[in-house]
């Protein structure tokens, strides 16, 4: 791995802990301005402070982030399918010179292993792990779930290692029971969990915990901060957890202080 890559990747897994809180704001590309997103910036903005990396699409940046914020951007660059649509048929919709215009720290794109498309979504990663590499930029790799596969230990294991296989840097997928298997089938690849759908906050806090504690460098939450009733609290109590080591119910306890 090149000294760029090295560095682009130490910007978002921070090196003093190992771990990381990305923020997952890329919802908009399939479900348009789903609840929470409708106004972007305002949503996202004091939640900037508290998040590792941001994860969004180059029109959603360019549109409501301020590019004089200190945040790197992991830069979702397939899209082109909406949720009326089969979601497995995704093509990349921003090239490798526009993730260097926005300065992304990590390029990122769904892989759907059992879908439809499966073969065409591994090609699309397979494009960006050969553009990542010639530009120091890493990719990651999402594990989209295909429809007629079960989120458990077994599938996830297989759909990641399928990305590491193709060369992916970094790979976010579901938490599942037996997670340290999936884990393992990454091998030396930081995992992220993805927080998927909204979730009581307490569940959303202790799927992190159980996240980092088999094997995950840290997720990347967005309904469960951005769609709580205390968003800032929920992402300081998910640091808490992922950075400072602090059990759910001490983190659960932030959340709540900060709804006060």
């Amino acid at each position: 791995m090149n000294w760029g890559m090295k560095n682009r990747i130490s910007r978002i897994i921070k090196p003093k802990t190992g771990r990381c809180v990305m923020l997952a704001v890329d919802h908009g590309y399939f479900q348009g301005p789903t609840t929470g997103l409708a106004n972007l910036g305002e949503t996202v903005a004091p939640l900037l402070p508290y998040a590792d990396a941001l994860m969004i699409t180059r029109g959603a940046i360019r549109n409501w982030i301020d590019p004089a914020v200190d945040i790197p951007i992991i830069l979702r660059v397939s899209g082109g399918q909406s949720i009326l649509k089969e979601l497995s048929n995704e093509i990349i919709t921003t090239n490798i010179d526009d993730a260097i215009r926005i300065n992304a720290s990590a390029i990122t794109c769904s892989v759907y292993v059992g879908g439809e498309y499966e073969k065409e979504t591994i090609g699309n990663l397979s494009k960006l792990v050969d553009e990542g590499e010639k530009y120091g930029i890493p990719v990651l790799a999402v594990t989209a779930v295909g429809k007629e596969m079960a989120r458990d230990a077994r599938y996830l294991g297989l759909a990641s290692r399928i990305c590491v296989e193709i060369g992916a840097h970094m790979v976010k997928t579901y938490y599942t029971e037996d997670f340290g298997k999936v884990v393992e089938a990454c091998g030396n690849v930081p995992v992220v969990i993805a927080g998927g759908k909204k979730l009581p906050e307490m569940e959303a806090l202790q799927m992190a915990y159980n996240a980092v504690s088999d094997g995950a460098v840290g997720v990347d939450m967005g309904r469960n901060i951005f769609q709580s009733d205390s968003p800032v609290g929920m992402i300081k109590a998910v640091r808490a957890i992922v950075h400072d080591g602090k059990s759910v119910d001490d983190a659960y306890e932030i959340y709540e202080q900060e709804k006060k």
